[in-house]
């Protein structure tokens, strides 16, 4: 059932509930790249969305679901760069472990809107259905690649994969944070990040005794 009228004057009109939800999104996303994941309010985006202010609420409570719905969406796109970057390990865990050090770099490049919702904005991952499932997803990446990385080490000697997974996790968000972001809050580094990560992988396997084998 479509509809066009809206409650406030100079509403833009010709939305439908089709395509409501997404409008909000987008706007939403654009906020977050202009002001922050905390500098716009629940009307601002359905004002920039062109509809009123009650219009929003036919598909989210209020603007902590809009975030967290961003959120999801997010870990969603995420876990489908990481995964396609891990390749099921090929051509082998070493190589295919340092492309999706890379994928997670591009992520917060080119998705400087949906990095920012998903770390920064505080969005609860038990706040909205498949929220944590898709953060979890994510993160599982990072973990086969860690069991990967250590299953020819002897089971003594194995370093921990959550551990692993965890420390390598908080490098790339820690440098992608930082360096690799695509927006202002990007700080200069007289090297790409890429190389910083890589370095800093290589650095940490080697002291767990993981080199790459080919």
């Amino acid at each position: 059932m479509g509809w066009s009228k809206d409650d406030e004057p100079g509403a833009r009109k010709g939305y439908h509930h089709g395509n409501l939800r997404e409008a909000l999104i987008r706007a939403a996303l654009n906020l977050i790249g202009e002001k922050g994941p905390a500098g716009f309010t629940f009307a601002d985006a359905a004002r920039a969305a062109g509809v009123s202010s009650a219009a929003p609420y036919r598909h989210f409570r209020d603007r902590d679901a809009l975030m967290a719905d961003i959120a999801k969406r997010g870990f969603e796109l995420f876990r489908d760069a990481l995964q396609k970057a891990w390749s099921g390990g090929k051509p082998n865990p070493y190589v295919a472990f340092e492309a999706v050090g890379r994928a997670f770099l591009a992520f917060a490049r080119t998705e400087p809107a949906h990095y920012s919702a998903m770390f920064e904005a505080g969005v609860p991952l038990d706040s909205a259905p498949g929220l944590q499932q898709a953060a979890d997803e994510a993160f599982a990446v990072l973990r086969s690649a860690a069991d990967a990385l250590t299953a020819h080490m002897p089971r003594d000697s194995r370093p921990p994969a959550m551990m692993m997974s965890l420390h390598i996790w908080s490098m790339a968000h820690g440098i992608a944070s930082l360096f690799a972001r695509g927006d202002a809050g990007r700080r200069r580094l007289p090297m790409p990040p890429e190389e910083l990560l890589e370095a800093a992988i290589l650095v940490y396997l080697r002291g767990l005794g993981i080199t790459d084998s080919k």
